[in-house]
Parts: C-alpha cells; sequence; structure tokens
C-alpha cells in the first residue's frame, strides 16, 4: 500500500501560510463591520472578495462549516458546545483569534436562517460539481463526529445538505462510511470503486484517490491551509479502506 504522508508533513503548520492577508485577520475584518447575520458574512464575501477568488473560496469554506455546523448542534436535538470544540481540533489557529470564532458560531447559532438556506447560498458560490462542495461535507462530518457519536438526525441533516450541494448519493455514502464505520463499512464504497474490477484497476484508482486527496491538491481547490487535517483524516480512512481490499484480493 502507499504511506501515509512523510511525518514531516503531519508538523508542517498552516500558520506560516502568507498569501497576503490571514484567514483568521480576514474573519476579524468581516466581523468587525456589525455583521449579525450568516447570510450577510456570504453577501460580503460574494461582493468584496470577488477580485481575490482564492481568498473567497477559502472564506466561503471557513464561513460554510461554521454556519451549518452550528445548526447542525441542533439537529440531535441537543444544542452544545461541541461542535464549537471540534472545529478548533479541525483547523490551525491563532489564540488570539479564538473569540472571533466563538462569535462566529454564536451568529451562526442566533441566526434565524434555515440551513438549507446556508447551504444554498453555500452551493450558489460554487461552479455545479466543485470538489471543494464534498470537503465541506467531509469536513461537517468530522464535526459530527466530535463526541465519537454521530447521530442518525445529523447523517440525515447532512444527506440533506449534500442534496442542495448537488452531490450523488453514492459520493455521499461514500463520504459517510469514511466516518460512520470506517473499519466496517463497505470498502469498495468507500473508495468509489466497482467490485468487479481486477486488483490492477483497484489498485490504480487507489493510487489516485490518494493523489486528488493530497493536501496540495485540496489547497488548490479552494480549502485553507488551516483545514488540512480534512486531507489527513480523509487519507487515513482510504488506506484503512485499501488495506482490507489488498487483504481480501491477495
Amino acid at each position: 500500500m502507499l504511506p501515509a504522508w512523510p511525518a514531516a508533513f503531519h508538523q508542517w503548520s498552516p500558520l506560516g501560510y502568507t498569501s497576503g492577508m490571514s484567514l483568521w485577520q480576514r474573519f476579524t475584518g468581516l466581523l468587525g463591520e456589525g455583521v449579525e447575520a450568516v447570510g450577510g458574512l456570504f453577501d460580503r464575501l460574494a461582493a468584496r472578495l470577488s477580485g481575490d477568488p482564492e481568498a473567497r473560496r477559502h472564506m466561503t469554506f471557513s464561513v460554510a462549516i461554521v454556519a451549518l455546523s452550528a445548526k447542525m448542534a441542533k439537529a440531535d436535538g441537543v444544542v452544545t458546545f461541541d461542535e464549537v470544540a471540534a472545529f478548533k481540533r479541525l483547523v490551525e489557529y491563532p489564540p488570539n483569534q479564538a473569540r472571533h470564532i466563538d462569535r462566529l458560531f454564536d451568529i451562526a447559532r442566533r441566526d434565524v436562517g434555515g440551513f438549507e438556506s446556508h447551504a444554498a447560498k453555500v452551493a450558489a458560490l460554487y461552479e455545479p460539481g466543485d470538489p471543494i462542495l464534498g470537503d465541506i461535507v467531509d469536513a461537517l462530518f468530522q464535526i459530527a463526529g466530535a463526541d465519537d457519536l454521530i447521530h442518525e438526525l445529523e447523517i440525515a441533516y447532512l444527506a440533506r445538505v449534500a442534496e442542495v450541494f448537488g452531490i450523488s448519493d453514492s459520493e455521499f455514502e461514500s463520504i459517510k462510511l469514511r466516518h460512520v464505520v470506517p473499519e466496517d463499512g463497505d470498502p469498495y464504497v468507500i473508495l468509489g470503486v466497482d467490485r468487479a474490477m481486477s486488483f490492477d484497476e483497484l489498485q490504480k484508482a487507489y493510487r489516485e484517490l490518494v493523489a486528488e486527496n493530497h493536501p496540495d491538491r485540496l489547497i488548490a481547490r479552494g480549502v485553507p491551509p488551516e483545514f488540512i487535517a480534512v486531507a489527513n483524516h480523509r487519507v487515513a480512512a482510504i488506506n484503512v479502506a485499501w488495506d482490507r481490499i489488498e487483504a481480501e484480493r491477495r
């Protein structure tokens, strides 16, 4: 099998990312201008960062994760702060920006807008079929599993978000199994491959999947460097699925 990312890569800190103004500096600017609704944040992102597509995609991804995970906190009928804690574990951020993350979650939690309207705003900021929409759902699953249990109502919530995003049922099932039962779920579904494929075909598909989910690829399509844990978690699940297939086929 292919190895996981080198240890040196895991130690790389996205806080060293210095392409212009940092993600968290931009958050501070948006939150310091009286925005009290998630819709207002999306409107500002669409209007004010139109000339900086990379920053727009990074900010959109981040606001989408916060807004949708804050709404997900209510999906199982129990409102907790687990999603905030999970978000902070998922990303790299300077300690002095923690209060801005808390405020963003608070805005999203108090927002009267429904999650479907938020999901629709996110989808409208990307081209149909953009793989970053799957990255958002993947990150939301990581946050949903913060307490080591993904509730059925959370799965239903995420399935509806995926539907609004235009994500197919098969792709959603693949994402779900990477988080819900990575050691027991169907490894062929997790990898999105056909069970009838030969070993060589499966191995080729696996290698391509690992390459597609390399952190550099995710960053290139708009996942902020601060969210690189999304790639690490995903590749770990892909490797587990491949190990099972390889053991079965060999």
